[in-house]
């Protein structure tokens, strides 16, 4: 897979995507991700890529042409348009299943603006979607495209070592993640449940199970309706479906 970056600091974004599993993913090309300066696209002087919103207002609005001319330089005549996400709080709310979806894709391309925002007519032409990763205001969206880059680098063949190091992680499975212990055993009179130590790994499965579905069910309920359970499950959570 490839994904760019279009951004007004790729040095902002290389900082957090040299290091940890998607910094040796890259070294180990089991994913190409490229940062690319929208401002290398302007064509004044000053290399300025706003100016004032038709209509008045506050604040500036990133201009169409910079962006359109970046965006044409992420790939060849002969290729096919890489798919382009325009990180907004106007989008639709990131999540683990469009995570998975994202990485069957062949060429991703992350679009972050800046100040009020970006040109509608640049939207309009070239952004295929658009993604929020909550509700509420970010100075620019790098740190969005870096969330949903990470997200997407996990499903990837080869990123992680093993593929049960997402399948049981929270929000995979519509579920939130069992709790989780490490050596020592007793720690300030805290003990670790006893099955963790039994070396039965079926009822290790069953009890975090449990455990997954009662943590769901306590603090994010509505991810229930999302996931699959048996129909004891359905029986026993019936009040938060």
């Amino acid at each position: 897979m490839k994904i760019d970056i279009m951004t007004l600091f790729p040095e902002m974004c290389e900082a957090v995507l040299e290091t940890s599993i998607i910094g040796r993913a890259r070294k180990n090309d089991k994913v190409s991700i490229s940062c690319v300066n929208i401002r290398d696209f302007a064509n004044n002087k000053h290399k300025s890529v706003d100016d004032a919103p038709f209509g008045g207002g506050m604040g500036m609005v990133m201009a169409a042409e910079p962006i359109d001319l970046c965006f044409k330089s992420l790939y060849g005549e002969d290729e096919e348009k890489p798919y382009l996400i325009y990180m907004s709080p106007k989008g639709k709310t990131f999540t683990q299943s469009k995570a998975i979806e994202l990485s069957k894709k062949e060429h991703i391309v992350f679009l972050c603006g800046h100040y009020e925002g970006i040109d509608e007519r640049v939207i309009e032409k070239i952004v295929d979607e658009e993604i929020s990763i909550g509700d509420y205001v970010l100075t620019g969206g790098e740190m969005p495209a870096l969330v949903c880059t990470d997200a997407v680098c996990r499903m990837l063949p080869g990123v992680l070592s093993d593929d049960l190091c997402f399948t049981e992680e929270s929000h995979f499975s519509s579920l939130l993640e069992y709790p989780q212990y490490t050596r020592p055993a007793v720690w300030e009179d805290r003990a670790v449940p006893s099955v963790l130590l039994s070396g039965n790994h079926a009822e290790i499965a069953k009890w975090r199970r449990e455990k997954a579905l009662e943590t769901t069910a306590q603090r994010r309920p509505d991810m229930l309706k999302k996931a699959e359970l048996t129909n004891k499950e359905k029986e026993k959570y019936s009040d938060y479906l």
